[in-house]
């Protein structure tokens, strides 16, 4: 079912709480004492938003009910909020080239290594699944293996300040979405052999929808990534970089569609079958590690 409906703009209408002097202060605490000693404000962090957040926590819930197919308890919420502080945190450090401090495996980079043999670039949808950034930066350290993103910057753009205060080269393998030379940018980096990537699970406002099964339910996920996608005419990976606790980060990546040789009458059914793939394999690795999907409003639109 399409609806031209807000496709998870909701998200764009919560308060940001994002504080950048907030940010900043953890910002300097982490480079100052180290890894460890910032992690232990996380949880300070962690336990003031379950505590005062009632909306998001409400979400969280409603998220985590589905993922772990049982009631989700305070302690639930509290680990939801806190995997999510810590993939802030260890942008801080992953921002700095500092890939020492993470144990990070990397499974199904044979296919898409493969694809990239065949010509160059190749289109990544993510969702707000674990980390992006651990996945730029495996692509920093690793020679030949370059990573842009499509991305929706205003709500995050205290916290991207922020960050590109620490290192300004970080900003540079991003494509602002919205823009009118947005896809020539993609298309000219996809040509230039760059992975792109794009996350999938919010919309921007004005994108029609589709309703996929998405961990037992129907919800609305946005068309628009999937409609850029057979534009650039590239293979599509699903790719996450889980975070596992600790300093360990699995990073996935799975063949969804390839629409590099796909007819412009065949295009819309592509696009379809490429979505629901999509919903369906977010559906796994949600129940895979729970904590890991950082949507805080209400997805499924339970009014």
């Amino acid at each position: 079912m399409t609806a031209d409906q807000p496709g998870g703009a909701e998200w764009r209408q919560e308060k940001e709480k994002s504080n950048l002097a907030i940010l900043r202060l953890m910002v300097w605490i982490s480079l100052t004492f180290g890894r460890r000693i910032g992690r232990l404000v996380l949880y300070g962090i962690a336990a003031y938003y379950v505590l005062c957040a009632p909306k998001a926590r409400n979400f969280s819930r409603a998220y985590l009910h589905r993922a772990l197919g049982r009631w989700a308890e305070w302690s639930d919420g509290f680990r939801h909020v806190l995997s999510f502080a810590s993939t802030v945190h260890d942008r801080i450090y992953l921002l700095n080239d500092r890939f020492d401090l993470f144990d990070i495996e990397v499974i199904g980079a044979e296919a898409l290594h493969a694809a990239l043999e065949k010509q160059p670039g190749a289109l990544l949808i993510g969702a707000h699944l674990g980390s992006f950034e651990v996945l730029r930066a495996v692509g920093r350290g690793r020679a030949g293996l370059k990573i842009a993103m499509l991305m929706y910057e205003e709500n995050a753009r205290k916290i991207n300040a922020t960050l590109a205060a620490i290192n300004p080269a970080a900003s540079e393998d991003i494509i602002p979405l919205g823009r009118m030379d947005s896809m020539l940018q993609a298309r000219d980096r996809l040509d230039e052999g760059y992975l792109v990537g794009m996350l999938a699970d919010r919309g921007l406002g004005d994108d029609s929808t589709v309703d996929c099964d998405f961990l037992g339910e129907m919800a609305p996920f946005p068309v628009g990534p999937f409609r850029i996608a057979a534009m650039l005419r590239r293979p599509v990976f699903f790719m996450t970089g889980l975070y596992l606790g600790g300093n360990r980060y699995q990073i996935h990546f799975e063949a969804l569609a390839d629409f590099s040789d796909t007819p412009r009458e065949a295009r819309q059914a592509a696009m379809h079958a490429a979505q629901q793939a999509y919903a369906e394999r977010l559906s796994h690795f949600c129940r895979l590690a729970p904590y890991n999907w950082f949507n805080f409003f209400d997805f499924w639109q339970k009014k």
